[in-house]
């Protein structure tokens, strides 16, 4: 079960960046890549905007220069752990390089889903459909 207790037990952070990540007037853009996160908080935001990559469901990753430069989480990382809707919505925007969805591991699998009869390259000779060749029901032609 996901929980937002679960989520910060994997990070290292201090009391310090715990509050900041609280108080601070972050905004959070979900993409395929991560979260980003802008910090409203300063005179210019787009001078202060971080995109935290998400491993696993954890915030693992940040390109601010804390992150880098600091041991333990920065506040970017807490603040999208700490944000449930907007750790959910980055783990559910997660792409697969081909294309597909990152399987959660609670549907089934398209192999699962999808039969020879009801797959619906079953009338589209000679090629069929990615699914099918990903999953090893059939294959290309040969040219």
């Amino acid at each position: 079960m996901f929980s937002e207790n679960h989520v910060l037990s994997h990070l290292t952070y201090s009391k310090r960046v715990a509050k900041r990540a609280q108080y601070e007037a972050l905004e959070f853009t979900v993409d395929a890549g991560g979260v980003r996160v802008q910090n409203a908080s300063h005179a210019n935001p787009a001078d202060h905007e971080y995109l935290v990559t998400i491993r696993d469901g954890i915030p693992d990753a940040c390109e601010c220069p804390a992150d880098e430069h600091f041991e333990g989480a920065c506040k970017h990382r807490v603040a999208v752990a700490i944000r449930v809707p907007v750790l959910r919505a980055a783990i559910d925007q997660q792409v697969a390089a081909d294309g597909g969805r990152v399987d959660d591991g609670n549907s089934a699998t398209t192999e699962e889903r999808i039969t020879d009869e009801d797959c619906e390259c079953a009338g589209l000779d000679p090629l069929p459909c990615w699914e099918c060749v990903r999953n090893g029901r059939k294959e290309l032609p040969e040219t």
